[in-house]
């Protein structure tokens, strides 16, 4: 198995637990790699910081959430690891912000 298997395994096991608690050092391991050297390696290779992915990430699959189940918005901000229902508004809010101005960075280009 090579370096870009194991990483591609670390993110799936990123994947697979986000409406859990997400161990650093355990994707390292299973990245075959120090915790150090896998969130340096990730953000060399992705662009972005690991903790940036797994909040992005997780506020996906909270939007796909809303969208496709009756569940509460509260018991989906508690799924994927928010405290409250404020702390996941904001949150969503923020990462609403920084996708719009991006996208009109790219329509400004």
């Amino acid at each position: 198995m090579d370096w870009l298997d194991r990483f591609n395994a670390a993110i799936d096991y990123i994947e697979n637990n986000l409406d859990s608690k997400i161990e650093y050092s355990m994707a390292a391991r299973v990245a075959c790699c120090s915790e150090y050297h896998f969130t340096r390696m990730f953000s060399s290779l992705t662009g972005i910081p690991l903790s940036e992915y797994i909040r992005r990430r997780r506020l996906t699959k909270a939007a796909f959430d809303i969208q496709t189940s009756n569940e509460k918005i509260i018991n989906i901000a508690l799924k994927y690891g928010y405290d409250s229902a404020d702390a996941f508004t904001r949150a969503f809010k923020k990462c609403m912000v920084s996708r719009l101005m991006l996208s009109e960075r790219i329509v400004h280009s």
